[in-house]
């Protein structure tokens, strides 16, 4: 097995990759987009992406933001449990269309559906929130960053 660079010799020698990444993910206070929505398409995506790091550390940071554990536990069949309200359910549609678009192309409903529940700049923050986690996956997978999981 290969040894990978770590997180801190990434990010050390290319500073911008974080720099630029966490931008991404800022939104207005007053944005559509809400804290809870976030952590849900940061999770959902790299649940998607296989990201243990990402998938530890969303998860933690949903549930100090006060998510309810029961919702993370069935978050990956979000379509089928009733705990989740429109405007999360056009979220995690997104989230995944845009996370999968190399297997299948984003629909219409999906567009319009998120474009409803979020206006034209909270759809514009989703997507850039969406276009972080996946890249932050890349990162994290590509480089074999682990969390500190201790049982």
């Amino acid at each position: 097995m290969s040894t990978r660079m770590s997180q801190q010799s990434v990010y050390r020698l290319c500073p911008r990759l974080a720099k630029h990444l966490t931008a991404l993910g800022d939104v207005a206070p007053d944005s559509t987009v809400n804290r809870s929505i976030i952590h849900l398409v940061n999770l959902r995506v790299s649940q998607i992406n296989h990201c243990c790091f990402c998938q530890h550390m969303h998860s933690q940071e949903a549930r100090d933001d006060g998510e309810h554990q029961v919702r993370l536990d069935v978050l990956p069949a979000w379509r089928e449990a009733p705990c989740f309200s429109t405007q999360e359910r056009a979220a995690l549609a997104w989230a995944e269309a845009l996370t999968l678009v190399s297997q299948q192309a984003v629909s219409d409903n999906d567009y319009q559906n998120a474009l409803a529940a979020f206006g034209e700049q909270g759809l514009i923050d989703l997507t850039a929130i969406i276009v972080q986690i996946n890249s932050w996956n890349r990162v994290s997978v590509g480089f074999q960053f682990a969390p500190d999981i201790s049982i």
